[in-house]
């Protein structure tokens, strides 16, 4: 469970526990997420780093965004964390602009509140994730 913006994790005594739509809402009120054209034009731009997180089985039915760097959900801080032994080289600093892109918008924010934790403050997501990329008809390769 992440702390901060999301909460102060696991329900301790005489806490309620924080079903996930109101954890998404307390994870979001911590940043500003950005819609597809805006992460397309950044990226563009050569001012945000896209990451799909989509599993495999999702970026094989529905494509690729170009460009973006590709890497599961579960590897995403050890790829990101510019100060780890595992990191991407694209990973460059705790200022990097970096914009994480799901299947549809969710498991995204989740995944900017650990960044955030591990002081990639910049970190957001696209709303609606790859579908929304996909919708707004921007690049897609397959």
């Amino acid at each position: 469970m992440v702390k901060g913006a999301a909460g102060k994790g696991a329900a301790g005594k005489g806490e309620r526990p924080v079903g996930i739509d109101e954890l998404l809402e307390r994870v979001r009120a911590g940043y500003t997420r950005v819609e597809a054209r805006e992460a397309y034009e950044a990226a563009r731009a050569g001012e945000a780093l896209l990451v799909d997180i989509r599993y495999a089985a999702l970026r094989e039915r529905d494509g690729l965004i170009p460009g973006a760097l590709v890497v599961e959900r579960n590897e995403l801080e050890w790829r990101l964390d510019p100060q780890g032994s595992h990191r991407a080289p694209e990973a460059t600093g705790h200022d990097l602009r970096i914009v994480v892109v799901c299947n549809e918008g969710y498991a995204s924010s989740l995944a900017v509140a650990s960044l955030h934790q591990l002081g990639l403050s910049r970190a957001t997501d696209l709303v609606g994730g790859f579908q929304a990329w996909r919708s707004r008809g921007l690049p897609v390769t397959y």
